[in-house]
C-alpha cells in the first residue's frame, strides 16, 4: 500500500509518498492541472504495481477538479479538516515551524496511521453535486441580497426616512426597487403621482389591494419631511440608485438559479422522499439533499447522519464531570436548512408538534427543543432513505406516541 500526503495550494501541490512502514519514498512539488495529475500517476506507478484502491491520499479539501481526478483514478481519497491536520502536525514538534513539505509529510503519515478515523470522500452522484452547488449559490446570493438591503435601509434612514414608512419592510420588492429607481430622493418622490405609482404596482404583477397600497405609498412619499442640502441629497440619491441596481440584479439571478435548482431536484431519484418530509419544500429539500449527498454507504446509520448534521448533542466527560451540549462544529448550511424544516414541521406534522411540546414541558428552551425536533426528523429521513419509502406520519411518530400514552 502507498500513502500520499497532498498539501495543495492555488498553483501547485506538495506531494509526499510513504510506504506502510512510514518510509518516505519520494517528495516533490507538482503543478496544478492535467500535467500535475499525469506526473502524480507516474510517481505512484513507479512505487507500486497494485490496484489503485491500495493508494490512500490525504488532502485538505473534498472538491475541485484535482480531487475529482484522484477519485476517478480509483484512489481512496480522504478529505482532512485543516484543524485535524494542524493538531496532528503538533505530534512532530511544538515549535510552531511550518512548511508545505512538512504538511505533506504529516498528511501522508496521518492517512497511514489513522485512515480508519478519517472520512473518505463520498461517492456522491454528479446530479447530487450539481444540486449542492446550485443550492449553496442560491443561499449565498440571498445572503448578499439581505446585506445590500440592509445598506439601502441605512441610507434611507439617514436622508429619506419617509420612504421606509411608505414602502414597509420589504425593500427588495419589485415595485419598491422600481419606484426608488425613478424617485431616489424626497424631491423626486414628491413629484410622483398616485396614478404613476398605481401603474408600477400593476406592471410588477400586484393584484390585491393595489388602490390602497398606491394611496398609502403616495401619502408617505408626498408628506412633509426634513431635507438635507441639495448637493448632499443628490449624492445620497446616486448611492440609492446604485444599490437598487445591485439588489435588482441579485433578485433576478436568485430567480434564475432557483428555477434551475428546482429542475435539477425533480430529476433526482430521491426527490420524492425528501419532498414527502414534513416542513420540506423544494428549496429546503435541495439544500438538505445537496449537503447530505446521495452516497448510500456514506452514513453507517441514523446516528452518523445526525452527527454529521450537527443536530445530535455532544458529550464532554472528564473526571467526575460530564456535560452534554449542542454541537457547534458543524455544517452551518445544513443545520440552517434542518432548523427551518423543524420550524415548518411544527405546523404541518402533529407528531413533530407533540414532540416539541413535550420538550418545552420539560423546561427545554425553544431553540433546543427545535433542535431536538430536527434531530428526530433527520432520523426519520434516514429511515425513509434506507427503506426507499416516503414519509408516513403514523409510522414516523408511533414510538413516541406509545411512550406518551
Amino acid at each position: 500500500m502507498l500513502f500520499v500526503g497532498d498539501d495543495w495550494a492555488e498553483g501547485h501541490h506538495e506531494i509526499e509518498i510513504m510506504n506502510a512502514e512510514g518510509t518516505k519514498l519520494c517528495a516533490t512539488r507538482l503543478p496544478e492541472g492535467v500535467e500535475g495529475v499525469h506526473q502524480l500517476h507516474a510517481l505512484i506507478a513507479d512505487h507500486t504495481d497494485g490496484e489503485p484502491g491500495q493508494v490512500l491520499v490525504a488532502i485538505e479539501t473534498d472538491r475541485g477538479p484535482w480531487v475529482t481526478a484522484l477519485v476517478a483514478a480509483g484512489y481512496r481519497v480522504f478529505a482532512v479538516n485543516p484543524r485535524q491536520a494542524a493538531r496532528f502536525r503538533e505530534r512532530f514538534g511544538l515549535s510552531g515551524a511550518k512548511s508545505d513539505a512538512a504538511d505533506a509529510h504529516a498528511l501522508a503519515d496521518m492517512v497511514r496511521t489513522d485512515s480508519h478515523q478519517l472520512r473518505e470522500v463520498a461517492g456522491d452522484s454528479e446530479l447530487s453535486e450539481a444540486i449542492k452547488l446550485l443550492a449553496r449559490m442560491h443561499q449565498t446570493l440571498i445572503w448578499d441580497r439581505q446585506r445590500q438591503v440592509a445598506r439601502l435601509r441605512a441610507l434611507l434612514r439617514d436622508f429619506f426616512p419617509a420612504a421606509l414608512a411608505a414602502f414597509g419592510e420589504d425593500l427588495a420588492a419589485a415595485e419598491v426597487l422600481e419606484l426608488l429607481k425613478r424617485a431616489p430622493d424626497p424631491d423626486a418622490a414628491a413629484k410622483l403621482s398616485q396614478a404613476a405609482i398605481h401603474a408600477v404596482l400593476q406592471r410588477v404583477g400586484r393584484k390585491r389591494l393595489v388602490d390602497q397600497r398606491a394611496e398609502r405609498i403616495h401619502a408617505g412619499l408626498s408628506s412633509e419631511q426634513l431635507r438635507l442640502p441639495a448637493v448632499l441629497q443628490r449624492a445620497y440619491a446616486t448611492t440609492v440608485r446604485s444599490l437598487v441596481g445591485v439588489i435588482a440584479a441579485l433578485v433576478e439571478q436568485i430567480s434564475t438559479i432557483e428555477a434551475e435548482l428546482v429542475k435539477r431536484l425533480g430529476q433526482h431519484p430521491d426527490a420524492a422522499i425528501y419532498l414527502s418530509q414534513p416542513g420540506m419544500g423544494e428549496i429546503v429539500s435541495s439544500r438538505v439533499l445537496g449537503e447530505f449527498g446521495d452516497d448510500r454507504a456514506r452514513y453507517g446509520g441514523a446516528k452518523a447522519r445526525r452527527n454529521y448534521a450537527g443536530t445530535s448533542p455532544v458529550t464532554i466527560a472528564s473526571g467526575c464531570r460530564s456535560t452534554v451540549s449542542a454541537r457547534h462544529v458543524r455544517n452551518t448550511r445544513l443545520i440552517d436548512a434542518l432548523m427551518r424544516q423543524a420550524m415548518c414541521a411544527l405546523r404541518s406534522s402533529p407528531g413533530a408538534r407533540a414532540y416539541y411540546d413535550r420538550q418545552r414541558a420539560r423546561g427545554v428552551p425553544h431553540n433546543s427543543a427545535l433542535r431536538h425536533v430536527a434531530n428526530r426528523l433527520v432520523g426519520i429521513l434516514h429511515g425513509c432513505l434506507a427503506t426507499r419509502t416516503t414519509y408516513g406520519e403514523a409510522t414516523a411518530w408511533a414510538h413516541h406516541v406509545d411512550q406518551a400514552a
